[in-house]
């Protein structure tokens, strides 16, 4: 009875979230010059932007709408405060649902934010009225810390710094971001378990010492209550500056929970404070479920906590009677071991979500979490108490020595060889098989367990052995994809100058690196200004495909003679009814209902965006049908 009430009740939390924050995307995309108000303000100094969130009316309905804007350039910040009314000149779009299947879903991300749409600033930002002062003093407070550090320590360390601290990312260069993220490093940079154990642990740790200083007072009070009770604080106040992000709250709430049970004298790490974490930021966050953020950071806990419960780990880790070298030759096995096993652990989900991951991330880690956790973080936060007094200079230049140093570890990792695994986007059936494999293993402890290990084994392997789709072709056409046999190379519609977000799409879901090559070099492609004709052979069977490449204005009967001869037509125009290809056309009318298409041929399906969107409000097509329409061939 309990289960069935909790799978309701959690299905009205979601319902009851998406009605509160759910936000209708804008009609149609509007350009003009517009009045707003100023909610909130995010520098991005390594994209050379400003970041603006904006509160205004909706050009012709008169709806009050919050909007992202990206103003081009830096220095918006000394200029405009949170709460000013200003005026701009831009344009706006509605959220982008997926350009493909599989692709990353920011019209969902936009709703549940509350964001009707996004643009970008093409004049000046004019303030118009200044606001209340002290409005958003948080983000005001959070701003001011970022700019602090990066005038306070080296280009190169900032963005780290920034990230360590305040969890502001804007500041990363893209190549630093990389190599992280190919190290397995790029948790380092997300405001999560570690960094707020560290400050929790730091605080706890310095008034139990400071205190026990004191006789009169250790003699009287439990210093661990008072220690904890200031780490507790110590983590509310660190989540609340770096941004409140899922992982973070998530984090703060474990760590609360931990030093309730040492308080109590009961085990601090466990799966009961695992799962009030998760009731508690899937009450409040019930979408960030389907997000790698949630799957990632629970999974690294459940895997930490399976593992240190475990009987043979009790065993190994067990007090006993020698060397000190033997003693940390046993923890370092320990911390290898467990990066390692999160490092399994993470990579199917990491692979789901962005079809990339890191090799080497147990060995990296053994390396970055001491040096963030025992160095970089204590002198990060050690120079910013000795900037109240102006003495934080030399601590300052200890801690971009050892931002460096991490950086270092970083890049080193993710250029040896083999360092990146890239697979092609994976079926949702193979991921969830693989995550109900690894719920099982962590939940259950006993022998019992080890029966979802082939359930996770064959999640993963189904997962490493997708193929990538024949034909990507985006939602509104203008991008195609040709996958060549055994996935060698990636042969795209519009090839020319940089490739951008389209080309990074099609790279990504054919798990693919590189550069893609223009369409018209397929083997026997017949190309002329207005279309390619182009055969594909698989398992035996010939595919005639005819992709559309200009927008000129072609005779009728000359089209549906084409279209006769092909067995799929893609165009980002609108074709006509006479023009009927053997198995299906893919113009402007059917991929406004669809949304991209990714397309096997040797099964004969095609999977669509619509598939995966249902009828939820972020998804609005412009007639719902699910994408429905693919009669075998």
């Amino acid at each position: 009875m309990v289960l069935p009430l909790l799978v309701a009740g959690g299905c009205l939390a979601v319902w009851t979230r998406s009605e509160i924050v759910g936000e209708l995307p804008l009609a149609r995309p509007i350009a003009g010059t517009f009045t707003a108000k100023v909610l909130d303000i995010q520098p991005q100094p390594a994209l050379e932007r400003d970041r603006l969130i904006l509160a205004m009316r909706e050009p012709g309905s008169g709806r009050a709408i919050k909007v992202r804007v990206n103003v081009p350039g830096a220095g918006i910040v000394s200029r405009v405060n949170v709460g000013d009314v200003v005026r701009i000149t831009g344009r706006f779009m509605p959220p982008a649902p997926p350009m493909l299947p599989g692709a990353y879903n920011f019209a969902r991300t936009a709703w549940f934010s509350g964001l009707a749409g996004s643009g970008t600033v093409t004049g000046d930002v004019q303030v118009v009225e200044r606001g209340e002062p002290g409005g958003g003093w948080l983000s005001g407070l959070r701003r001011k810390l970022s700019a602090h550090i990066r005038a306070r320590i080296g280009d190169d360390g900032a963005g780290i710094a920034g990230a360590l601290v305040t969890g502001d990312r804007g500041g990363i260069a893209e190549a630093d971001d990389q190599a992280m993220r190919d190290s397995g490093l790029a948790h380092l940079l997300s405001v999560s378990g570690l960094h707020v154990s560290a400050v929790v642990g730091a605080v706890y740790v310095l008034f139990v010492r400071g205190l026990a200083l004191i006789p009169w007072l250790a003699l009287r009070v439990r210093l661990p209550v008072v220690a904890a009770a200031a780490g507790a604080l110590g983590g509310v106040v660190y989540t609340l500056i770096s941004g409140s992000e899922v992982p973070t709250v998530r984090s703060c709430i474990g760590a609360l929970l931990v030093l309730g049970a040492l308080v109590l004298g009961r085990e601090g790490l466990s799966l009961r404070m695992l799962a009030v974490a998760a009731f508690c930021v899937l009450l409040l966050w019930p979408e960030a479920v389907t997000g790698p953020s949630f799957q990632m950071s629970f999974s690294a806990v459940l895997a930490l906590v399976a593992l240190s419960t475990a009987g043979p780990i009790r065993r190994f880790v067990a007090p006993r009677d020698e060397s000190l070298a033997m003693r940390m030759m046993r923890h370092v096995a320990m911390l290898l071991l467990t990066g390692l096993v999160i490092d399994l652990v993470l990579m199917p989900i990491g692979l789901f979500h962005f079809h990339r991951a890191g090799i080497y991330g147990a060995l990296a880690n053994v390396l970055a979490i001491p040096l963030t956790t025992f160095i970089v973080m204590p002198l990060l936060g050690g120079a910013l108490l000795l900037d109240i007094i102006g003495a934080g200079g030399p601590l300052w230049w200890l801690a971009d020595v050892a931002i460096e140093w991490l950086m270092g570890i970083a890049h080193w990792f993710a250029s040896r060889p083999g360092s990146v695994t890239i697979l092609p986007a994976g079926g949702t059936g193979a991921f969830l098989v693989f995550v109900a494999g690894g719920i099982w293993l962590g939940l259950w402890t006993g022998r019992i367990r080890w029966l979802g290990l082939p359930f996770a084994l064959l999640g993963a392997g189904l997962l490493a052995a997708a193929t990538p789709p024949d034909i990507l072709v985006s939602s509104d056409g203008r991008h195609v994809g040709l996958v060549e046999a055994g996935g060698a190379r990636l042969f795209v519609l519009r090839a020319g100058g940089k490739g951008g977000y389209a080309h990074e799409n099609l790279m990504e879901l054919a798990g693919m690196e590189g550069e893609p090559v223009a369409l018209d070099r397929w083997p026997g492609a017949r190309c002329n200004r207005d279309f390619c004709a182009i055969m594909i052979e698989r398992d035996g069977a010939k595919w005639r495909i005819l992709v559309s490449r200009g927008r000129d204005a072609v005779p009728e009967r000359a089209l549906a003679a084409a279209c006769d001869r092909s067995d799929i037509v893609i165009a980002d125009r609108w074709l006509p009814r006479s023009c009927r290809p053997r198995w299906f056309k893919a113009d402007r009318n059917m991929l406004q209902r669809t949304g991209g298409l990714a397309v096997h041929l040797s099964s004969a399906q095609v999977d669509t965006v619509a598939d995966s969107q249902g009828e939820h409000g972020w998804w609005r097509p412009a007639k719902a049908d699910g994408g429905k329409n693919f009669p075998p061939p």
